[in-house]
């Protein structure tokens, strides 16, 4: 069964509203083994939105539309969709009920253009709105299904999970069940061409790398009758992939790389201090952005100049001299500065050149030395990242978080 998503707004054409409710529609319909090949965004116009009706429901057998269920002259989703399978719009008394109600709860007089809200053909199932007063409404005719939602995320979201779900179990004998493995240390080419040949073997499930934020992800799908089913034919996949590039994976599902690596510094109870120059309290605020790293997490300090480095970190001033802030030398006491100041069992230390400006043949912009102290070894090594101010600093962040997963 394939469906298509269709966002109602102006609005979102201009970039006024972000786009949010085409991604949430398109995981639950995966997860219900509906397929969706297009996505789409209409304006506020009666003729586009009827051609793209018309485009949608040629392709496939279900068309999800968000938006335009509002009580003015634009708001016309619902009143197209019964053009469009020539249904006639008629007073719904129980839903003009509950819109009377709401606006009752909060002391508003009911306007007489909210009772548009309230106008469903016959043959239309209504779908409640318990968080908004525009009820939301499946159309079918000559097995041919509109689903209308409400356009704000908080009322689509919650509609679809109390009515929508459990249409469409109805209609599917099949799920889709999707595993992500996270990497990162490879890029997406590399990643691909180390499994090339289990992508290319595969058809039940399927394999796509893509690349995200300084990442690389593979995801693994599979379609069966049950969820048990599809992770049976998931898990071997899984198994093999890891053989090949397990260490660069980082994680499996939602998380992210600073997720992992500050969960592991908690479990193993290591205190942890951060020294950043280049990275300018990124790293810091990416591990303490796990809940429970405040028993482990003892200082970060952003020193960016060379008297901060000699005051805060104990930094010698014949290093920096001899050998410059961003050296090898400097980010090791620096790393080595932050742990024994704060008697830590790990210290972390940046120090680099983000640009635009400040590079030379001998010290290039991007060059960016890391420092990592663990009980009592200390290792420093040398990067240079690729972009801007802003995308070398987050990808020093995330390449020294790694290199601390590394090690532990």
């Amino acid at each position: 069964m394939k469906a298509e998503i269709i966002t109602v707004g102006t609005e979102i054409l201009l970039g006024d509203i972000v786009n949010t409710n085409s991604q949430y529609l398109a995981k639950e319909l995966a997860i219900h083994g509906i397929e969706v090949y297009y996505q789409n965004t209409v304006g506020d116009n009666e003729k586009r939105l009827m051609q793209a009706f018309e485009e949608s429901l040629k392709r496939s057998d279900i068309v999800i539309t968000t938006g335009g269920l509002g009580p003015t002259n634009d708001d016309i989703t619902k009143e197209v969709a019964c053009k469009y399978f020539n249904q006639e719009l008629k007073l719904h008394q129980p839903s003009l009920n509950k819109i009377k109600n709401y606006f009752k709860k909060l002391n508003i007089e009911l306007s007489e253009n909210n009772k548009k809200q309230a106008y469903f053909p016959d043959e239309a199932i209504i779908l409640e709105n318990n968080n908004g007063t525009a009820p939301g409404a499946i159309l079918r005719k000559d097995n041919k299904i509109i689903i209308i939602l409400p356009g704000p995320p908080r009322e689509m979201k919650a509609m679809f999970e109390e009515s929508v779900k459990l249409y469409l179990q109805k209609l599917t004998d099949s799920v889709l069940v999707s595993k992500t493995l996270r990497t990162f240390g490879i890029g997406e080419s590399l990643l691909e061409e180390k499994v090339i040949d289990i992508i290319n073997a595969q058809s039940n499930p399927t394999i796509a790398p893509y690349a995200k934020e300084s990442e690389a992800i593979l995801r693994i799908t599979a379609k069966a009758k049950n969820e048990k089913e599809a992770n049976n034919l998931i898990n071997p996949v899984i198994d093999e992939i890891k053989n090949r590039v397990g260490e660069f994976i980082y994680g499996e599902g939602n998380t992210s790389l600073e997720e992992e690596v500050a969960k592991i510094v908690v479990d193993k109870n290591m205190t942890i201090a951060v020294a950043e120059s280049c990275t300018g309290g990124l790293v810091s605020s990416s591990l303490i952005n796990y809940p429970g790293i405040s028993s482990v997490f003892m200082e970060g300090c952003v020193t960016y100049s060379n008297e901060a480095k000699i005051s805060r970190l104990g930094v010698k001033k014949e290093t920096l001299d001899k050998y410059g802030a961003v050296s090898k030398e400097t980010a090791k006491e620096m790393a080595e500065g932050i742990a024994k100041n704060f008697n830590t069992n790990i210290g972390l230390s940046t120090t680099g050149i983000a640009g635009p400006e400040g590079g030379s043949d001998e010290k290039p912009v991007g060059l960016v030395y890391i420092g990592i102290y663990i009980n009592g070894k200390t290792t420093v090594k040398k990067f240079v990242f690729s972009g801007d101010r802003q995308c070398i600093r987050v990808k020093a962040t995330k390449t020294i978080i790694n290199e601390l997963r590394l090690k532990l």
